[in-house]
């Protein structure tokens, strides 16, 4: 790849979208300028970002053009620019020379091919470990292939995931119909177990019965609709009772909005549907457990203190960092988050960016996160200041948890949170408190993926930078085989919205 353009470059973003605009109103160069009031050439100009978009003409051109000004930095936008980045940087495409332009090009003026381009990468990915797994299958005499891995194909988790990015993890009629339980059902927060055991015997003729664990193992919540009978596991604590509850009434008393939702053209097999109703009768228990209102409230007064904040509406330390995620009301907006979660082997189960940081979807992540330093203090707060290879500066704390499960003989799964925001927020947090925010030069450099990070003095570095063409010299040993000899400067720090990641150089 060729040099990209440095963060706050945004002409070449400018100069596609305000082309894309125009060829969709059907608009010759011309005619478009003669509505803005600008010659064609200084139009056209702009168009081939040679020269900067004004915030006047920018306000023309939205209002000719009929379109949110939020779109032309829309965070999609940026979300998908990263996403192709991180596909062209795959080898596989080492040889078309795929420059940084070509790329925002794509993504801002044919968005839905470049869509198409990330949903097929992601199936050639899941292809590429259907075909080892079957090479396995194979060299060890197994008679029939994995079936189940072709369902494994429709990748139903990415389809969620993206879902619930597109909307912010924020749901307008989860939320209305959170509160309308609330007043309908006369819920107090001190007995909310029993109020909502109560709504759905008188409103829906469900029993609530909690099961020894030996009746029927591996189970935490079960309902049956022919006997109208929701089980429940006495493993779960009463938080989590009460979450499962929750999660009934959802998916009884908001069914439609489930079923509506799960109608949306991003969903594209039954598993993924599914999925998604589960994950947004998820989101109403926990907008239940949480009231908008109160719970931003709280969060605030109490400065972000996660434990604080769980003892006081009764909900684990999980729970708490996926609503606060969820915090995105106009007019009425909390700090915006992002949240991972990852297993001790590196697997990232959840992912949410609000912050404006881009995760990898389809290489490993970078160890140097506070998420994978986390399992060595288990149970303990770790705070970490970050530094981007664009510059930007993020503030976020990592904590392991420990999952509802089995008794003795059980395993004892352990996952860990990180929850984040940029760095100008972060003296919002209580755990910012004696953190040097001010010296940035000291944060940890952390990259999306090995192949994309411009951090080439890394000795945890797994894979050679598209930056510096991999030079093994046998007479020299630098901290890492794939480091450079040749170390560039720190890029500056940046204390503004994220953009997306810088391309990386070629030598």
């Amino acid at each position: 790849m060729a040099k990209a353009e440095q963060p706050g470059n945004e002409g070449a973003f400018f100069g596609a979208k305000v082309r894309a605009l125009r060829r969709r109103e059907n608009l010759s160069q011309a005619e478009l300028a003669r509505r803005l009031g600008v010659s064609a050439s200084y139009l056209n100009l702009i168009e081939s970002n040679r020269r900067p978009l004004p915030a006047a003409l920018l306000i023309k051109i939205a209002q000719v053009c009929n379109v949110d000004l939020r779109d032309f930095t829309s965070d999609e936008d940026a979300r998908l620019i990263s996403d192709l980045y991180e596909i062209f940087a795959d080898l596989l495409f080492e040889s078309h020379e795929l420059k940084s332009p070509d790329i925002r090009e794509l993504a801002v003026t044919q968005p839905t091919t470049a869509r198409a381009v990330v949903t097929l990468y992601g199936a050639y990915q899941q292809a590429r470990i259907l075909s080892e797994q079957l090479a396995a299958s194979i060299s060890h005499g197994a008679e029939a292939a994995d079936t189940d891995a072709v369902d494994r194909l429709r990748l139903p988790t990415e389809q969620v995931s993206e879902f619930l990015q597109h909307h912010m993890n924020y749901f307008a009629d989860l939320e209305a119909g959170a509160e309308e339980l609330w007043q309908w059902a006369g819920l107090e927060a001190d007995d909310l177990y029993s109020g909502l055991l109560q709504y759905l015997s008188k409103e829906h003729g469900v029993t609530v019965r909690v099961l020894r664990w030996g009746e029927e193992r591996g189970t935490l919540r079960r309902y049956d609709p022919q006997r109208r009978l929701l089980t429940l596991s006495e493993l779960l604590p009463t938080r989590s009772r009460t979450f499962q509850v929750a999660h009934q009434v959802a998916l009884m008393a908001m069914e439609p909005v489930l079923s509506r939702m799960a109608t949306d053209p991003m969903l594209s097999s039954d598993a993924s549907r599914t999925l998604l109703r589960v994950a947004l009768a998820n989101y109403f228990a926990g907008a239940v457990l949480m009231p908008y209102q109160p719970f931003l409230q709280a969060a605030q007064q109490e400065r972000y203190d996660i434990d604080v904040i769980g003892r006081r509406f009764r909900v684990s330390f999980e729970q708490v960092c996926h609503r606060l995620t969820s915090l995105r009301r106009p007019g009425a907006e909390g700090v915006p988050f992002h949240m991972i979660r990852t297993d001790i082997a590196g697997n990232i189960s959840k992912r949410f960016s609000a912050s404006g940081i881009r995760f990898a979807r389809f290489s490993g992540a970078c160890p140097k996160w506070n998420v994978f330093t986390a399992f060595m203090t288990p149970g303990m707060v770790r705070t970490q200041v970050a530094r981007m290879p664009d510059g930007v500066a993020y503030f976020s704390v990592a904590r392991t948890i420990h999952k509802d499960s089995g008794g003795y003989r059980s395993q004892q799964p352990v996952q860990a949170i990180s929850l984040g925001c940029q760095v100008e927020h972060a003296r919002e947090l209580i755990y910012s408190d004696g953190v040097d925010l001010e010296n940035l030069e000291a944060a940890t450099p952390v990259g999306i993926t090995c192949r994309l990070c411009e951090h080439l003095d890394c000795e945890q570095r797994a894979f050679p930078s598209l930056r510096a063409p991999l030079q093994i010299d046998e007479n020299v040993r630098t901290i890492s085989l794939y480091t450079s000899r040749r170390v560039p400067q720190r890029p500056p720090v940046v204390l503004r919205p994220s953009e997306p990641p810088a391309v990386p150089e070629e030598d």
